[in-house]
C-alpha cells in the first residue's frame, strides 16, 4: 500500500525513484524479519525471508526497474514502454 503521493513531491526535494524507495523501506521495516529477528532489510531480502510479503518483492522489482531506467539512454529519450497492467498482481 504505497504512501507516496504526488502532493508530497512538491513539498520536498525530489530524487529519482524516491517514492518507490520510501514505500519499499516502509514495507520492509514492518516485517517480522526486521522487527522480531533484528535483521537488516537488506539481509531479509537476500535471505528471501518468509515473513516478507509479495508486495515488498513487487516494490523491490519496481525500484530495480526505476533505477535501471535511469541508465537506459534509449528509454530516457523515448519514455517508458507500455507495461502489462497484470505484471505486478499477486497470483493466488
Amino acid at each position: 500500500m504505497p504512501i507516496y503521493t504526488e502532493e508530497d513531491s512538491a513539498l520536498a526535494p525530489h530524487k529519482a525513484c524516491e517514492g518507490v524507495r520510501d514505500d519499499l523501506k516502509r514495507c520492509l521495516l514492518a516485517t517480522d524479519c526486521v522487527r522480531k529477528e533484528r535483521l537488516t532489510p537488506k539481509e531479509c531480502l537476500r535471505a528471501d525471508h518468509p515473513s516478507i510479503p509479495v508486495e515488498c518483492h513487487n516494490l523491490k522489482q519496481l525500484f530495480f526497474e526505476c533505477k535501471r531506467s535511469m541508465l537506459d539512454n534509449r528509454q530516457r529519450f523515448r519514455g517508458k514502454k507500455a507495461t502489462d497492467p497484470h505484471e505486478f498482481q499477486v497470483v493466488a
